[in-house]
């Protein structure tokens, strides 16, 4: 996960410096802010954690990391640095709330198959970038980027106006989203189910493929040794002995791993 989350956000680095398609002012502020607002909510989130839940997780970390660069790329060329900050803070606590807290009590959001948390990490977090951008957009910047002139976010004398424009863009992606999805969805829906029987979702992915996806133990799992070789000594030769005896040579341990 780690390593994944490290590819995602030099990647989302990439696209966001890479955007302008030139090696100009606004690239080189979109690469800094993008890098700022991720950390800090990263750093954010993992706070919350802490005091919430007595602990910090990886998969929190990771999920806060991901909230930053979402909430920072509609505005990550037009915003000065200290406003990237602030939007590190509000994409790792507004997103974290609507996960931790808002979602467990939502009976039609707990009804939705969304494993990877993604309406809270893409909708919640990209609305909330499209909103504060509206509301933090410099004018220099703007101007450098806009071919409307005069653009400006609120609070650098802009008005509610380009408030407004943020979420009427947001409105209108929501809709196309909703409708296109819905149709695509429909249209695989004839050729293969579009969910998995309750009882194959008990079961896991062994029902689906035959195979482990993960094989943690103390999450339930036994190790097999018949499945594995563990007959061979550290030389290469073949052990003698119960697979009991030879895994407690090899020093095998059963190792608890709670996300």
């Amino acid at each position: 996960m780690i390593a994944g989350g490290g590819l995602l956000w030099m990647g989302w680095a990439g696209f966001n410096g890479g955007a302008p398609y030139a090696a100009n002012i606004t690239a080189s502020v979109a690469v800094l802010n993008t890098n700022v607002s991720a950390a800090t909510s990263l750093l954010t989130w993992t706070c919350l954690d802490v005091i919430f839940f007595g602990k910090p997780s990886v998969i929190g970390a990771v999920q806060g990391m991901m909230t930053g660069l979402v909430c920072i790329t509609p505005g990550a060329g037009l915003v000065q640095t200290w406003a990237a900050v602030v939007m590190g803070i509000f994409a790792g606590s507004v997103p974290w709330f609507t996960m931790m807290i808002l979602h467990k009590k939502s009976a039609l959001l707990m009804k939705v198959d969304d494993t990877l948390a993604v309406f809270h990490t893409h909708a919640v977090a990209g609305l909330l970038g499209g909103v504060l951008t509206g509301l933090l957009a410099t004018p220099e910047l703007m101007m450098m980027e806009s071919s409307v002139p005069g653009p400006k976010g609120a609070f650098y004398g802009g008005g509610i106006k380009q408030v407004g424009k943020q979420l009427a863009g947001a409105a209108f992606v929501i809709v196309w989203n909703l409708v296109v999805t819905t149709l695509i969805l429909l249209g695989i829906g004839l050729f293969v189910p579009l969910r998995m029987p309750d009882d194959q979702l008990m079961i896991g992915d062994d029902a689906a493929h035959g195979e482990e996806a993960y094989a943690l133990w103390g999450d339930g799992e036994k190790f097999d040794a018949t499945r594995h070789d563990v007959s061979r000594g550290a030389g290469g030769e073949r052990e003698m002995g119960t697979a009991e005896q030879r895994l407690a040579g090899m020093g095998a341990r059963g190792v608890t791993i709670q996300l």
